[in-house]
């Protein structure tokens, strides 16, 4: 049951902040899912003015919280007339976005910080049908120790229409619920099974290998093979001299050109711009 204006009110700030933020949460899944806010949306009005009336919002956030609770709140007003009007609550996007930015102010001011699978995500309900793959394109994630690298690897060659994953025998699970999360659903779709270097030297005598390592040609010059395999080495040692001995005895190194300090990226960063640059120089076959 929504708890009332008045209670709102009388609540401790950051409780009441809290309850607000988890409110809107619930509008916007409910929203998300069916296109009805399933809140009233006098109440998420009267939830707006309240947080219109908090003198206590700090001085760097207070003039963007205030112009999304003006938007948001006339969008809710607007909304409720025309939901009278029609006969339901279905309501406009600028609604939506506005009751996000506030739930995210709100989230910032009591201390709350946000991860990539906190957020609504509106493909988070996967087809594996719809994707295009390419085939025998694969990947090799050599000692890959983060879950979380692992769920954004995952993510992203399933983006790019990898065909299966191969991870080394030390690499994390991609069955751990960090990687899981990560990864938002990429982990059921995208195959996946454990290879041993052994076997990724003999599959070099089969196809291509190369990989993504320092001291390699930039993306733009390297020569991708249609068809293949990519190493992805680990985030603390890279790649590693068995692993690069296979790449450079048959398609070598491509390598990401940076120009600051650290002088190298993070390895879910390296490996999506290497995998734009596989896809855009070999395009997948046609739907």
């Amino acid at each position: 049951m929504p708890i009332s204006p008045r209670k709102l009110a009388s609540l401790p700030r950051s409780q009441r902040l809290r309850k607000i933020a988890k409110m809107f949460g619930k509008a916007e899944m409910t929203f998300h899912n069916s296109g009805i806010w399933g809140i009233p949306l006098d109440d998420i009005a009267s939830a707006l003015k309240l947080l219109a009336l908090d003198p206590e919002f700090s001085a760097e956030t207070a003039p963007a919280v205030s112009a999304a609770i003006d938007a948001a709140l006339q969008e809710a007003y607007y909304a409720s007339r025309l939901a009278e009007a029609r006969g339901g609550d279905r309501s406009s996007e600028a609604l939506r976005r506005g009751i996000n930015a506030v739930r995210h102010a709100l989230l910032a001011e009591t201390g709350q910080s946000r991860a990539d699978w906190d957020f609504l995500d509106p493909e988070n309900k996967l087809n594996g049908a719809k994707r295009r793959v390419f085939p025998n394109r694969r990947v090799f994630l050599e000692d890959i120790r983060s879950p979380f690298n692992i769920g954004s690897l995952f993510r992203t060659a399933e983006s790019f229409g990898v065909e299966k994953i191969l991870l080394s025998p030390l690499a994390a699970d991609p069955l751990h619920r960090r990687a899981q999360r990560t990864a938002m659903g990429c982990i059921d779709i995208v195959p996946w099974e454990r290879m041993s270097l052994e076997s990724l030297e003999a599959l070099s005598r089969q196809t291509p290998v190369f990989a993504l390592e320092t001291g390699g040609v930039d993306p733009q010059a390297f020569d991708f093979p249609a068809n293949g395999v990519m190493i992805v080495g680990s985030e603390e040692l890279g790649v590693s001299p068995g692993a690069l001995a296979v790449a450079d005895s048959s398609r070598a190194r491509v390598s990401i050109p940076t120009y600051g300090a650290k002088g190298s990226l993070n390895v879910s960063s390296a490996f999506a711009i290497a995998m734009y640059a596989w896809s855009v120089q070999t395009p997948p076959p046609p739907p």
